[in-house]
């Protein structure tokens, strides 16, 4: 078969090490703290002995909280893996081991895993329909589970060799193969997920069905076979008023006549991720219209300026367009991590720097504040206000977000770099070394830089011979005043950054061209590339169509965007806070606030009187020292202070 596309691939866990002072750390405690935390928890709510009870090991009448709580513990065991790659660990790997025996033994004979279900057939979870796959498109995510479960196996694969949980997978996937498509069972998946999962399987077995299956799946969204949702609802006196209309799992249209982001924002990115991938490999045009116009739409109209996505609630959604509210944001944290998924995707589809854009704000902002600096406090949602009533927790009934982050975390190094032909990309400004296998030819990149404390990235080029290929290095779109690919937000004040690029300390000529900055030239061992950036603190407005916005700015540095958060403000309601536009904004560097961060202090204005300074920190890391006001957006004083 004939797969086209702009052939743009990532750089594997295995070949980048992430060495920098920011995200190191991290990855390091999520390691350490944050996968035995979830593993532990895991266990406590019964979700591992779920298995046991599934393979007929316990009969303590015991039975799953949630039908998709098998997909909690395959995310760690995915999560698990990643880690594994960055730091092997054999008393990790020796448990995931013994976590897989259980998986394995509750597995049905024919390849069906879904432990609502076979810990008593009879009477399984109220959501998992009383026989296989009957509310497979609204509740029971029995494909969900499954999705998770090959992708937990493919991780665990690529980190160990083992293949017994792989196996399971491809049982469990042939056994989805067998039973649903033209002219079988004709049901969309209500939580898309298991679409992703049969393209990630088919590019490690290079089985053909598995892509067959996932595009089947996509195409059958907006169907006329899809049954009637309040139908079936009824039918079964289930009380479940999100899933009454197919917009909320996306199936109220044909994907390829999609236009706008609807309903389930996790649901809804995991979709048009699946979308992207089948357009990266079969280049179907009708799909690419349908992703481009539907990020056009996100991106232009529902993005929250932290990243996030999804303003509602109700149904975990997306709201109308414009619609952004800042207490009630609910901009989940896994639809956080799903947004980033599709637009890596997005990049290695299209090469725009436009997309890491997007991915750099979700990671710097909207998903790094779903988890503490501790590793053991998360955010299911992320607002962008509070009264002082929101707090992290340290576990969640519905855990699907900080199993979502275990898995996540280890995964940002293959987010750095990406290779096309002759062109190596530099995506994210992280410490690191990538070792990179380039033609005929090995390639070292070791980079240098106190991001996102600092613009001031090096580059060393270390490589077994001479050699004549691209280095394209990213320029973001803040550099280039444009905080997203819209005019969603923009800069009250533009600025004309002098950014320099040296190679071997000499200045040279650049342009720009989608994003990045191509140096082409006959590489050899020891060349350094050095980029300044200046990061100067900037003030920014909303589209005046978001009516939650109207007079107030947000505060940016680099990546980041700020917030003012009681605990550092002596003021009674940070909500009466006017800033001036005209008010100098200085910034700091704190080694010991908040694990290190740059701070941004400046003079409040009020009735022509100044008062004492207000504290900004990064939105990331709020909610670090208990319960406490916040707020990202800030009313404006755009009077003249002098």
């Amino acid at each position: 078969m004939d797969f086209s596309g702009k052939v743009i691939r990532p750089i594997s866990l295995d070949k980048v090490k992430i060495n920098d002072r920011f995200w190191s750390p991290r990855i390091e405690i999520n390691h350490k703290i944050t996968i035995p935390h979830a593993f532990k928890n895991c266990e406590k709510t019964g979700r591992i002995a779920n298995f046991s009870r599934a393979a007929g090991l316990l009969n303590d009448g015991k039975k799953p909280i949630f039908p998709f709580d098998d997909s909690d513990v395959f995310k760690v065991i995915e999560g698990a893996a990643y880690s594994l790659i960055i730091k092997p660990d054999s008393k990790l790997e020796d448990y995931v081991d013994y976590l897989i025996e259980k998986i394995a033994a509750a597995q049905e004979d024919d390849g069906y895993l879904y432990t609502a279900r076979t810990i008593n057939p009879e009477s399984p979870h109220v959501w998992a329909g009383k026989e296989r796959w009957e509310l497979v498109s609204i509740l029971s995510h029995e494909l969900y589970n499954m999705g998770h479960l090959i992708e937990a196996a493919i991780g665990y694969y690529q980190a160990t060799a083992k293949q017994k949980l792989l196996n399971a997978a491809i049982k469990s996937a042939d056994l989805i193969y067998n039973e649903f498509g033209p002219g079988k069972i004709e049901r969309i998946p209500g939580h898309q997920e298991i679409e992703i999962a049969l393209i990630r399987l088919f590019r490690i077995t290079n089985s053909t069905k598995y892509l067959d299956l996932a595009k089947f799946f996509l195409d059958l969204r907006g169907s006329t076979k899809v049954f009637d949702f309040e139908d079936y609802l009824n039918k079964f006196k289930i009380y479940f008023e999100d899933a009454r209309s197919p917009e909320y799992n996306q199936s109220h249209k044909k994907v390829i006549e999609q236009y706008e982001a609807v309903g389930h924002a996790v649901r809804a990115a995991y979709m048009y991720s699946a979308i992207t991938d089948i357009v990266s490999l079969y280049n179907i045009s009708e799909y690419k219209t349908a992703i481009n116009r539907i990020w056009d739409n996100i991106v232009s109209k529902k993005l929250y300026i932290t990243g996030g996505i999804g303003a509602r609630s109700e149904g975990e959604s997306f709201g109308d367009e414009y619609e952004l509210p800042n207490f009630e944001a609910y901009a989940e944290t896994c639809a956080a991590i799903a947004n980033i998924f599709w637009n890596f995707r997005l990049f290695l589809l299209y090469g725009d720097a436009k997309y890491i854009d997007v991915l750099e704000r979700i990671l710097y902002n909207g998903f790094l504040s779903g988890i503490s600096l501790n590793g053991k406090g998360f955010f299911y949602t992320n607002p962008l206000s509070s009264k002082g009533n929101v707090s992290r927790r340290s576990w969640y009934k519905c855990p699907c977000c900080p199993t979502n982050i275990v898995r996540f975390i280890p995964q940002i190094p293959g987010y750095i770099y990406a290779l096309e032909n002759d062109c190596i990309y530099v995506n994210l400004f992280i410490g690191s070394i990538a070792s990179i296998k380039f033609q005929d030819t090995e390639v070292s990149l070791v980079q240098e830089t106190n991001y996102p404390w600092n613009g001031e990235i090096k580059i060393a080029v270390s490589l077994t011979q001479t050699k004549e290929f691209a280095i394209a290095i990213r320029i973001p779109g803040w550099v280039q005043n444009k905080p997203v690919p819209s005019d969603l937000y923009y800069y009250l004040t533009p600025n004309n950054l002098e950014l320099s690029i040296k190679v071997n300390n000499e200045l040279i000529e650049f342009h720009i061209k989608n994003g990045f900055i191509r140096i082409q030239r006959t590489w050899k061992d020891n060349d350094t590339i050095e980029l300044s950036i200046p990061m100067p603190i900037r003030r920014v407005l909303s589209n005046p169509k978001v009516k939650e916005n109207i007079d107030k700015v947000a505060i940016e540095r680099g990546p980041l965007v700020y917030c003012i958060e009681s605990v550092d403000n002596e003021i009674e309601s940070i909500f009466n806070i006017k800033l001036n536009d005209n008010i100098l904004l200085e910034e700091k560097y704190h080694s010991d606030l908040l694990n290190g961060i740059v701070s941004i202090t400046g003079s409040i204005h009020n009735n022509d009187k100044n008062l004492e300074k207000i504290h900004l920190i990064p939105y990331y890391a709020w909610a670090n020292r208990g319960k406490s006001q916040m707020t990202v957006w800030i009313q404006r004083d755009s009077v003249d202070s002098n």
